[in-house]
């Protein structure tokens, strides 16, 4: 999930003619950037450490370039990936020509980029909403009324601004999936009328507690319409929110930094907070990304100075917070429970299988603002989970579990794969280039070797009980990874968020979504360009490929180059793998990826105000005369982003997240009405989408 910057003046009016884009700085509605990341783009960078810059490192020869082929079979679960056989990096190919034949899996026509208020889609592809907020998930809950919410009701509902989506089949059930979604955020001022940000109700706080967390809900899909439908099913059904109880896991738990006054043990935590993208493992459970989770506390500045220094790494508010939460619950009052925020900031994991399964917080993976958590397969069968910390000047991460995947379904091999992510080595990048550099230049040009690229290392932090950072014990390095990772020399990129492997060809891809700081003039804390973050003011994002050593994941070394540096295809600083610029759609602010079953990678962006357009699902090329064609496949509505694509080879999954959230939207003047049309007020949702084929029937995505 993007943080985008408060200081955007021009919206969305209507549609915008192609190719003339007004370009904008990246950000949206100033609600989003308040609820949802605490205005992280308007504070200096968190991430005030002197390790050496990416410019500064000496550049390493090489013997390969970077252009890296990928090809993917891909199971349902958007996210899961499978063991392969290891693949050598592929030789450049030559760029398509105009009009070349389109690639399979992505034979549609593009959408024009648009700001129109609904969801477009490519001609002959059709939609429907699966599940919308407050809609009931539990049995007995109550039907959505705006005008009369509850706590109570809104525990049983679906919750707000839902960002990750997962599915898992439903075993023995037809056509049926465990649904998973995560609840990022609260906006309160477009939740309730006369909403005074001052003075908060009780019943308004507890209202965003509820509305926070995660949903695992029952979707059913027709085989003969294409459409899909939440099912309000008794044994699987169920809300977690910021009062229900997670358990901490792995070797940071029981830790002094992690005991309150209301959990002395130190392993009991109530509630998940800011839970933003995911991932589905090969074992069949979800994975859940706790991201800004600084935002909900307060009062970091009267803390003891140790804590309140610890605290500034992250972020978190040093007055009231802004939803005022520590009002009703001493919890989130630093103050008082100096500890509390170190609760939050994990990984989450939650079986959808085993509804009385309390969810763990795994601090072995880790505490930082995470984004999401993928897994790839080692060839021995260990779980090697990618993860991205969505902060400018921020790091990317791996973890290699100790223990192997038990095969099978039998309760034996279930319970085995769910202590997977509880042991194993934490690690941070290091990213190096081979270009001189004089030839990264902050303009986003190509050096003269034709393309950015280099090799790098992943640098152990921590194992067990053993720490690798000096000063550091293991405790403190998974509690305080960020000052583990800054001792540890990590590359400072322009916010990783989504990092995900292609499940064929196990290549990885890092989403690194903007960073308008980057080589900012006169910033006390920023970094000058280097050739894996090669555009100052880097407004639109860019997307990097990376191969470890001999395609195993467990590697310590390995390769990577850039495959997008995003934008207007007119602007000479962008990138498209060398391909025909004139035949691609504009693309800003690469947030969320998946791939298909023929490798191609998608990617769901937020913060298209940047471009003027609407937010969308893009489909891109990753093999072939066509590497790096990028095509707008889907749009959502004004004022939302696009989060949680599950893209299969018979229906795509989106989750358009805060429609409306533009200048002076209240629930008085709704900016957007979707789903529900005239005279509702704008509700996040799920969106089901399918091709329609012959005689009105499902057709295969992309085909």
């Amino acid at each position: 999930m993007s943080q985008p910057c408060p200081d955007e003046a021009d919206r969305r009016s209507g549609p915008v003619p192609l190719p003339l884009l007004t370009e904008r700085h990246a950000g949206r509605q100033g609600l989003t950037c308040r609820y949802r990341c605490g205005n992280a783009c308007a504070h200096e960078e968190p991430n005030r450490s002197d390790n050496e810059y990416f410019g500064d490192v000496l550049a390493r020869a090489v013997s390969r370039r970077g252009v890296l082929r990928a090809g993917a079979v891909l199971s349902i679960a958007a996210g899961a990936t499978t063991a392969f056989a290891g693949q050598a990096a592929a030789s450049p190919v030559a760029p398509a020509a105009a009009g070349a034949r389109r690639p399979r899996g992505l034979n549609y026509e593009p959408v024009a980029a648009n700001t129109t208020d609904a969801i477009t889609l490519a001609p002959g592809y059709d939609h429907n909403v699966v599940i919308r907020w407050g809609d009931p998930v539990v049995p007995g809950a109550p039907a959505f009324d705006f005008e009369n919410q509850t706590a109570e009701a809104q525990a049983g509902q679906f919750g707000y601004n839902n960002d990750f989506c997962g599915l898992v089949p439903l075993r023995g059930s037809g056509e049926r999936y465990l649904m998973f979604s995560s609840h990022e955020y609260t906006i309160e001022p477009l939740m309730f009328r006369g909403y005074d940000e001052d003075d908060p109700t009780d019943e308004q706080i507890r209202i965003g507690l509820a509305a926070h967390g995660l949903s695992v809900v029952v979707v059913e899909r027709d085989r003969k319409t294409g459409r899909m439908a939440a099912v309000l099913d008794e044994k699987y059904n169920r809300r977690y929110t910021a009062t229900s109880e997670f358990v901490l896991d792995g070797p940071a738990a029981g830790s002094d930094l992690l005991k309150t006054s209301a959990d002395e043990s130190g392993t009991r935590v109530l509630g998940t907070l800011n839970n933003c993208a995911g991932g589905v493992t090969p074992w069949g459970t979800f994975l859940s990304g706790e991201e800004n989770f600084n935002q909900y506390f307060a009062n970091a500045a009267v803390a003891d100075p140790t804590v309140a220094g610890r605290a500034q790494r992250y972020g978190i508010t040093e007055e009231a917070s802004d939803r005022k939460w520590e009002r009703l619950e001493s919890r989130f009052d630093m103050t008082q429970e100096p500890n509390e925020p170190n609760r939050f900031g994990w990984i989450v994991e939650v079986d959808p299988h085993d509804p009385d399964a309390t969810p763990v917080k795994h601090t072995a993976l880790g505490r930082f603002k995470h984004e999401g958590a993928t897994i790839r397969l080692a060839r021995d069968g260990r779980a090697v989970a990618y993860m991205g910390d969505d902060e400018r000047f921020d790091y990317v991460y791996k973890f290699v579990s100790d223990a192997k995947m038990m095969k099978g379904e039998s309760s034996r091999a279930r319970e085995h794969n769910r202590t997977l992510l509880t042991q194993g080595t934490l690690y941070v990048a290091r990213f190096n280039g081979d270009s001189p550099a004089a030839e990264i230049d902050g303009s986003g040009r190509l050096p003269a070797d034709g393309a950015f690229d280099g090799g790098g290392e992943w640098i152990p932090l921590a194992a067990g009980d053993r720490s690798f950072v000096d000063g550091m014990t293991a405790q403190e390095v998974y509690v305080f990874t960020r000052q583990a990772a800054d001792k540890a020399g990590a590359t400072k990129m322009d916010r990783p968020e989504d990092v995900e492997a292609n499940p064929h060809s196990g290549h990885v891809f890092i989403a690194l979504t903007n960073n308008t700081d980057r080589g900012k003039a006169g910033a006390t804390r920023t970094a000058p360009a280097d050739e894996a973050n090669p555009r100052n003011n880097n407004a639109h994002g860019h997307v990097l490929e990376l191969v470890e050593d001999d395609n195993d994941p467990t590697a310590t070394g390995f390769r990577w180059s850039i495959l997008l540096v995003c934008g207007d295809p007119n602007d000479p600083s962008t990138y498209f793998g060398g391909y025909d610029k004139s035949q691609v759609s504009p693309i800003t602010s690469p947030d969320n990826i998946a791939f298909d079953g023929h490798g191609n990678l998608w990617i769901s962006t937020d913060s298209g105000l940047a471009l003027n357009i609407n937010d969308g699902l893009y489909g891109v090329s990753l093999e072939g005369e066509t590497r790096g064609r990028t095509t707008l496949f889907a749009s959502v509505p004004a004022g939302a982003e696009c989060c949680g694509p599950v893209i299969t080879s018979d229906f795509v999954l989106i989750s358009p997240q805060h429609p409306g959230d533009l200048d002076d939207a209240s629930p008085e003047t709704p900016k957007t009405t979707f789903p529900d049309g005239p005279g509702t007020q704008p509700r996040p949702s799920v969106v089901n989408i399918w091709r329609v084929g012959r005689n009105g029937s499902p057709g295969r995505i992309g085909e």
